[in-house]
């Protein structure tokens, strides 16, 4: 029997009592899902707001729903994009069908957990029946578990919606994109669109279905990623419903997906296309035949044959990899390739995978079952965290994940058996394929996944082959032993390439190796141009082997030290000692007389830290980063200050603030580096500077410059800033060309007014890696350009080829154009006419 008198929620946990408006994620706060409100936990036992059924718990333990005999509906969501957790902090005490008492404990979590790895612990408790209700306490303020919190006026029951009848239409089957699934929020976002159509809708899965205008019941279908759904409507406007919701299906519900169209037929290969383009993930090109290469699939039972003797074959094989890995650090010390073995050796110790792993051996599973698990499971929440570094890393642990998984199996690594002049293509190439290519018949490679800061792209660079990625999936079905063109600095593949390119190919590659080969050999030589004018090329670093890897390619100095290297890929802050041994270290390979660059903690936008929990952002990239956050939380500051100051001494130390923006900015880091240095006894401060990524910093170089001993300028950021365009946008990256006039036009003003006061510009952003822009920022009057530590004899010979008064007159040429495609055409012109000219002096 249902009654209409008022219903009480209880509190469902302890904590801090917030309005919705509070909440920072619009989903929540627009009161899309249902109006209700949050709690900051203290408790980690989330209990029923009121008596009725379990109407859904999510398998990953981070939402449940309540129905009591009224239709009165509560949703509780744990945290913000825990669904991301996939389960990992969450202990479900109840079952969906379970009746349930008010303050019955529903759900466990590990709230520290929770809060290290997912975007925040705020708490949800919403009506999402749409009930009106009353609030029974302040709007903030503490609560307990079991406080009355909000009084709700129950409705007559409507009655339920009909089925469909026969003449009931129905989408074609189209397979979900969400990395995971239909949670809460794109639920919500379909829900909220069902309800605009009059129609009777239905969302279907296999054998189950959901009314379409039902957040709960569409949460109740446990909807993941590549599950196949169908939509179906009757009534008046059932057509106009499908469509309208096969694409927002397709589309994502307001979430960011892969861009496809899982609906529509299959498109066939476009068979005419002479040419494949993608990204280049290392410079160079090559003229060879297509290789596709494949691992073959391995296959395990799922059931073990006892859990002792999984866990010692579980051991066995990680011990190997370990043996293995250390070998291979060992054999590239002081390389790129070094770095990426430590990395994945610290994977092979991962605490939550070796635990997911356990647990799954607990239950009787295989070794190969249970360590395949847990790392397919973690590389999939990497990849769908929306953070491009993090989904590249998911390629690593699926590295890591096939070397353990082989020994396990005893199945042998084989080498590929390639042709001469091999090009290789592949969905995705690991780390240690790629590390173990053999140069002599691999000439480059191209994939169709990856990207262009992926760690097989540093490989790629460091093994000097050129590649190219994100290439159109067609790329898989050429055939092998076809002729193809790889022109990587462009991104090209051209699949039918003519005799007069293919000449022209083959000449310009052997010009690259003898010119490669003659700038390391005289990369000791110093940055003088022709006619006397001496520029710093010194290096970008983020490790102690990548500056002595600078030192021995003729590096001045370091440039810009990375800072936030020590900070990354842990899950907790890098102690004082350990930073200012590192510092100390790095600065004792430089020695007295080369300058040592520091950059503060970049972190925030799209390098977020677990262990400095951070509000999401609209748009992190103008939010809260860089020098923001570290004055935010000024003992992280002071703490690297002091870190800093010990190496003082052992280099020529400067410290640069990154993302300052107003004069307030610099002189508050001012005064704490000079209380940290008082404190430490110190009687000078190293030199303090700051990065120009900011277009107000550069406007107002003026004013910034009596008060800095330099300026280093940070063209990638400053760019994006200037342009308004997104760097890695897929569709606009390639329009954020720091060549473009305005950002030249940035640079020139902060150079001039460095010098009215006696201070030194460098350029530590990419465009001082492009051989092609060392004229112009010579001639823009640029005193150091710190570059990707491989590219330093490159940059050093370049500026040997140059003449000082000839860089000024195409500056001065090149700021008067209105596009970066103009002044890159006109460098390259340039370029021409110089080579020209050196040859003709060498002769």
């Amino acid at each position: 029997m249902t009654t209409n008198q008022p219903l009480e929620l209880l509190a469902p946990l302890s904590g801090v009592l917030l309005a919705l408006d509070q909440v920072p994620d619009p989903v929540f706060s627009s009161r899309l899902i249902g109006d209700g409100l949050c709690i900051d936990p203290t408790s980690q036992t989330l209990c029923a707001p009121l008596a009725g059924v379990i109407s859904n718990i999510q398998d990953s333990g981070h939402a449940v729903s309540v129905t009591d005999d009224n239709g009165v509906q509560v949703l509780m969501h744990i945290g913000l994009d825990t669904v991301n957790l996939a389960g990992k902090g969450f202990t479900r005490l109840v079952e969906e069908g379970q009746r349930v008492e008010a303050g019955q404990p529903l759900i466990e979590f590990d709230a520290d957990y929770v809060a290290l790895n997912a975007r925040s612990l705020l708490t949800l408790m919403l009506v999402v029946s749409g009930e009106p209700f009353k609030l029974l306490t302040p709007e903030q303020g503490l609560v307990d578990v079991g406080q009355p919190l909000l009084r709700v006026t129950p409705q007559a029951v409507a009655d339920e919606v009909k089925d469909e009848e026969g003449d009931a239409l129905f989408s074609k089957p189209l397979t979900l994109p969400n990395a995971n699934g239909l949670h809460a929020r794109p639920a919500a976002v379909l829900a909220q669109a069902a309800k605009g159509f009059k129609a009777s809708i239905y969302l279907h899965k296999q054998t189950e279905s959901a009314n379409a205008k039902s957040l709960v019941r569409i949460m109740a279908l446990q909807t993941v990623q590549g599950d196949t759904v169908q939509v179906s409507a009757a009534g008046e406007d059932a057509e106009a419903a499908i469509q309208a919701l096969v694409t927002l299906l397709a589309e994502g519900c307001g979430e960011a997906v892969t861009a496809h169209s899982p609906a529509a037929a299959p498109v066939a290969p476009d068979s005419s296309a002479t040419m494949l383009r993608g990204v280049c993930a290392s410079p160079g090109s090559a003229f060879g035949q297509v290789m596709q290469v494949k691992e073959p699939a391995l296959t395990f039972a799922e059931a073990g044959k006892g859990e002792a003797l999984e866990r010692a074959a579980l051991t066995h094989a990680l011990n190997n990899a370990n043996q293995a890995l250390q070998a291979l650090q060992e054999k590239a010390i002081g390389t790129a390739q070094s770095e990426i073995f430590r990395a994945h050796q610290e994977l092979l110790d991962d605490p939550a995978l070796l635990e997911q792993t356990r647990d799954l051996l607990d239950q009787g599973k295989s070794a190969a079952f249970a360590w395949n698990s847990a790392t397919e499971a973690t590389a999939t929440l990497f990849q769908g965290l929306g953070n491009a570094l993090l989904a590249e890393r998911a390629a690593d642990l699926a590295d890591v994940g096939q070397r353990v998984l082989k020994l396990i199996l005893g199945v042998q690594d084989r080498a590929w058996d390639l042709p001469e002049q091999a090009i290789l293509i592949a969905e995705q190439l690991t780390p240690s394929q790629t590390a173990s290519l053999d140069t002599r018949r691999v000439l480059g490679f191209v994939t169709v996944g990856g990207g262009a800061t992926s760690h097989v792209a540093i490989l790629a660079r460091a093994l000097g082959l050129p590649a190219i990625c994100g290439v159109p999936a067609q790329v898989l079905e050429l055939v092998n032993g076809k002729q193809v063109l790889l022109d990587a600095d462009k991104g090209e593949l051209h699949l039918n390439p003519d005799l007069a390119e293919i000449e022209q190919l083959q000449v310009t590659r052997q010009q690259h190796v003898l010119r490669r080969q003659r700038e390391v050999e005289q990369a000791s030589l110093p940055a003088t141009t022709r006619d006397g004018h001496h520029v710093e090329v010194t290096a970008n670093v983020a490790s102690l082997q990548e500056v002595e890897q600078a030192l021995s390619l003729g590096g001045e100095g370091v440039g810009l030290l990375r800072s936030e290297f020590l900070y990354l890929d842990r899950n907790r802050a890098p102690s004082p000692e350990e930073q200012a041994g590192t510092y100390s270290a790095i600065a004792r390979a430089l020695g007295p007389e080369r300058n040592l660059v520091v950059r503060t903690l970049d972190v925030g936008g799209d390098k977020p830290l677990a262990y400095v929990p951070m509000d999401s952002e609209t748009n992190p990239f103008l939010g809260l980063r860089g020098i923001r956050l570290c004055l935010e939380r000024p003992e992280l500051l002071r703490e690297q200050f002091r870190a800093i100051l010990a190496s003082a001494g052992f280099a020529r130390l400067h410290i640069m603030l990154p993302m300052v923006s107003l004069l307030s900015e610099l002189r508050l880091a001012r005064k704490i580096l000079e209380e940290e240095a008082l404190v430490l006894g110190l009687t000078e401060l190293p030199k303090l500077g700051i990065m120009i990524e900011v277009p107000s910093a550069a406007l107002m170089a003026d004013l910034f410059a009596p008060e800095v001993d330099f300026f280093s300028i940070g063209t990638n950021d400053l760019t994006q800033y200037t342009l308004a365009m997104d760097r890695d946008h897929p569709r606009l990256a390639s329009q954020a060309d720091s060549f473009h006039p305005a950002v030249l036009r940035l640079i020139a003003s902060t150079v001039k007014a460095a010098h009215a006061h006696g201070k030194w510009v460098g350029v530590c952003g990419a465009l001082a890696s492009e051989a092609l822009a060392v004229p112009v920022l010579i001639g823009l009057g640029v005193d150091e350009l710190s570059v990707s530590v491989p590219l330093i004899p490159t940059i050093k010979a370049t500026v040997r080829e140059l003449d000082l008064a000839d860089c000024q007159s195409i500056a001065r040429q090149v700021l008067g154009l209105e596009e970066a495609a103009q002044v890159r055409e006109a460098l390259r012109l340039y370029h021409a006419a110089t080579v020209e000219t050196s040859l003709v002096v060498e002769h």
